[in-house]
């Protein structure tokens, strides 16, 4: 074994991903019935993947968290890979995460695009949008999102999205404030500066003042009961599928990790081109 694959192997263990096709999976200490499972598929571009999962258990002094993420980056992978490994640091160093947690997180989006752009000469010139989850010891759950990968919460067998899809249509006049334009060419998508397909993410240096990186938050301070699992997918599922139908598709699945890769199936069987990566927590 060489030692790229020793160290993917150890990635995939640790709950981290990225690759041509990679999975993984894993469960709460204090909540055996918590489980999770991620599985990515590189799409039909000619670039190299450039999604990015984190999807794992931690213990933060007295309480258990479930860290879970999408990271879909464009024109290069390196801001996804930098978010990855550095967002969910910087949402914890935040002093009042546990008891102002929807500022705190808000806050530590802003941070950490700041920080995107100090680099952006060593990380370039692309940019990438996230779709975060904290489970706080297995009750309560805060997502945040800037772009257009999704979370959506299964309560009996009903979806309920917890983030709000960015696109350029629906924040024209937040972009137009801030000087840019939103392009409607025939045949294609609407587009910020006639670029770019979201109104938020992180980096885009070139875009920057016409874009915020300014996440939604939401947070649900207890799963109620009939709480079945959560998806956070990248726009490769939500293409080709409503959240009703992401729901019907994967609630027989045998476990977490079974159930990210039936989603992703289902979406490449709908012809579905770009990369995709989709997490699932099973709340059995």
């Amino acid at each position: 074994m060489t030692g790229r694959e020793i160290l993917q192997k150890m990635k995939v263990k640790a709950g981290f991903g990225t690759s041509g096709s990679d999975s993984g999976k894993g469960k709460s200490k204090i909540s055996k019935n918590i489980t999770h499972g991620f599985h990515l598929v590189k799409g039909k571009s000619a670039h190299a993947m450039e999604d990015y999962v984190v999807s794992k258990f931690k213990q933060e002094k007295d309480k258990e968290l479930g860290l879970f993420a999408i990271f879909d980056g464009h024109l290069g992978h390196d801001i996804a890979s930098y978010l990855q490994n550095n967002l969910f640091d910087n949402i914890l160093k935040q002093e009042d995460f546990w008891t102002d947690t929807e500022s705190a997180v808000k806050r530590a989006y802003l941070i950490t695009d700041e920080k995107i752009l100090e680099q952006s000469f060593e990380l370039g010139r692309g940019g990438s949008t996230a779709v975060t989850a904290v489970l706080i010891n297995g009750q309560k759950l805060v997502v945040a999102n800037v772009g257009d990968s999704r979370a959506v919460l299964s309560k009996n067998g009903k979806p309920k999205q917890l983030s709000i899809d960015h696109e350029p249509s629906k924040e024209k006049k937040m972009i137009e404030s801030r000087g840019g334009f939103v392009s409607n060419i025939p045949g294609d998508v609407p587009r910020v500066d006639g670029k770019l397909a979201v109104a938020r993410a992180f980096g885009d240096k070139s875009l920057k003042m016409h874009l915020s990186s300014e996440p939604d938050v939401v947070v649900v301070e207890k799963l109620e009961e009939g709480t079945e699992f959560l998806i956070l997918a990248s726009d490769g599922i939500w293409k080709v599928m409503s959240n009703q139908e992401a729901v019907d598709c994967i609630r027989k699945a045998k476990d977490a990790q079974a159930a990210a890769k039936r989603l992703i199936e289902e979406a490449i069987a709908r012809n579905s081109k770009d990369d995709i990566s989709c997490i699932i927590v099973k709340f059995n």
